[in-house]
This record gives structure tokens, C-alpha cells and sequence, in this order.
């Protein structure tokens, strides 16, 4: 079965029992780098066992949304929503307006459109509403605060962890303005599920209301708070990052691919046959990222430590 015969239009990276049924072996054979996770991820600690059997409480709440202020340096007049996964908030998001025209700016991350689609907009080249990843994926174009002017502005900073310099969070207490952020890319805990939604008190008010009581589980406030508290890990993380991709560009270019952009936590290359490549690295069990609309476009996130060695010999 061809990797494309898989791939929908709202493909994402992972999907790794599909490439299991294509190409055999078991999870514990494979090496995903389809996705941009940190593959080391932050430590989880230990838990009470309060956290596992009672509701949260809105103390834990609070010392998760008191932590994230102080980490993304969250202007006063924000408020910030831990919500359970960014992709529950995208969902929501489009909610919060009558339908009309909404402008995203692609290529770029998928859910965004499809979330403003299901709630009956139009995606258009201009329009009161604006959707920029920053940085972008799969490219890692960086936006200015001048590229973000619409009435309804989201800034989608899933990746902005690792140039925290480059952050728009300044611009969250403006009216009409959502700045998005993850917490599973940058510390490698996608399966936690946890993300954040940063505007002003009355946008987050209805999008709290959207998304019911009780919507992050006692577990991940817990290891938020924690992550959150340690800069020191996140800037010891950054300086790894920045040295682990610069490698993995060495590596693919050695092969012949050719740089298009990316982040520290994802890479992406321009090949002569995306297809090819995918494939024959999924012959070795390593599955990567390729897109619709493009037929050279290899995306490669970072492999853990033990995983250099076996990508160089599969490219």
C-alpha cells in the first residue's frame, strides 16, 4: 500500500498503526518522527493519590494558571485557560463569532481550517478573522506583531517555546486576540493532554463555558505546575534542541536533501521524491512526514539518543 493512499485532508503527523499495517513490525520496533515532540521528555514526577481520585480542585487550578503566567510572562490584563489539549480549543474556538470569513495563511497546521469549516465559515484571503501559527508548521515561518491586526486574531504558538524571544504574547491582553499554546511539543508529553488559551477575561469566559467544568484532569495540573516551575529545564532543553537539529540537517543534507525550514523540533527538507524517501525509510521502521500538497516536502522531527545511529543508516 502506497504512504498516500492513507493520507487525508486533514492528515497529521503519528498515525503509526497505519504504517505498522503498511510495513509490518510492532510499536516498540518503529522510531516516529513524523511528529515535532520533544523526544525527551520532561519528567512526570510523582502524584498523590488525590490527584488520580478526586475532581480538581480550583487550587491546583490555580497554581497551574499562576505558574503559566509567570513562565510565558503573561501581560496583566490576560486571562489563561488550561484547557485538555490544544486541538479541544481549536475545535471550539471558531464558536466564539457568527460565521463569516476567516483568513489562514498556508500551508500550515490543518485542524485550524477544518475547526472554522465545521462551524460554517469561509476560508478566504482576507476577512475579519486570522489564523497564524507562529511558528508556522511545516515551515517555521516567524510572524511580527504586524501580521496580526485582524478583529478577531488567533496566534497559534505550539512551537514558540523553543524561541521564547519571538513570542506575540504581548499581545493577548488585546481585545479580539487568542494566543495558543501547547504544552506537549515542547516538553514531549503529547499524551497528557494539556494546552493553554491566553486573551482577554470576556473571551476566555466563553470559551471556559464552551468547554464545561473540570476540563484538565488532576494529573496533568500536576505535572503542568511542575514543568512550568522549572526554567531551568525548559532552557537546558532549548540549548539541546538548537544542537540536535543542526545535526539533523548535517545529516539529511550529507543525503541529499535540501533545507526549506522548520523549528528545533521539527525539520524540514526538500527531496527529490517525498514518496520514495518516506517509503524507504519506513522499510526500516522510521516514519516521517510527508504532505498533499507537495511531492518534495519531508518533514523529520528529532530522534531520541538511541535513534541517530539507525536514521543514518536507513537514509
Amino acid at each position: 500500500m502506497k504512504t498516500s493512499e492513507r493520507l487525508t485532508d486533514r492528515d497529521h503527523g503519528g498515525g503509526l498503526d497505519a504504517a505498522i499495517a503498511a510495513f509490518g513490525g510492532a510499536w516498540d520496533t518503529w522510531l516516529d518522527l513524523s511528529t515535532g515532540i520533544n523526544p525527551n521528555p520532561y519528567s512526570i514526577g510523582t502524584f498523590s493519590p488525590r490527584d488520580w481520585s478526586a475532581l480538581p480542585d480550583r487550587a491546583a487550578q490555580d497554581a497551574l494558571v499562576d505558574a503559566a503566567r509567570r513562565f510565558w510572562n503573561v501581560p496583566g490584563g490576560a486571562a489563561i485557560l488550561p484547557v485538555p489539549g490544544l486541538s479541544a480549543a481549536i475545535a471550539r474556538i471558531p464558536a466564539l463569532a457568527d460565521p463569516g470569513r476567516v483568513h489562514i495563511p498556508g500551508p500550515t497546521y490543518n485542524e485550524h481550517a477544518a475547526a472554522f469549516r465545521f462551524h460554517g465559515w469561509e476560508i478566504a484571503e482576507d476577512g475579519p478573522v486570522q489564523v497564524i501559527v507562529h511558528p508556522n508548521n511545516p515551515d517555521g515561518k516567524l510572524w511580527t506583531a504586524d501580521d496580526a491586526q485582524a478583529p478577531l486574531q488567533v496566534i497559534d504558538e505550539s512551537f514558540c517555546d523553543i524561541c521564547p524571544d519571538r513570542s506575540l504574547i504581548a499581545l493577548a491582553e488585546r481585545p479580539g486576540t487568542l494566543v495558543l499554546k501547547s504544552f506537549g511539543k515542547f516538553w514531549g508529553l503529547a499524551g497528557l493532554r494539556l494546552g493553554f488559551v491566553i486573551a482577554a477575561p470576556d473571551l476566555i469566559a466563553r470559551l471556559a463555558a464552551l468547554l464545561g467544568p473540570w476540563p484538565v484532569s488532576g494529573p496533568a495540573l500536576a505535572v503542568g505546575t511542575r514543568a512550568l516551575s522549572d526554567p531551568g529545564w525548559a532552557e537546558d532543553t532549548r540549548q539541546r534542541l538548537h544542537q540536535d537539529a543542526a545535526r539533523l540537517d548535517s545529516l539529511a543534507t550529507a543525503k541529499g536533501a535540501r533545507i526549506v525550514g522548520g523549528t528545533d523540533l521539527f525539520r524540514l527538507y526538500k527531496v527529490d521524491d517525498a514518496q520514495a524517501w518516506q517509503d524507504r525509510l519506513a522499510r526500516h521502521h522510521i516514519w516521517s512526514r510527508i504532505f498533499p500538497y507537495s511531492r518534495t516536502w519531508l518533514r523529520l522531527g528529532l530522534p531520541p539518543a538511541t535513534g541517530w545511529d539507525r536514521l543514518g543508516d536507513a537514509l
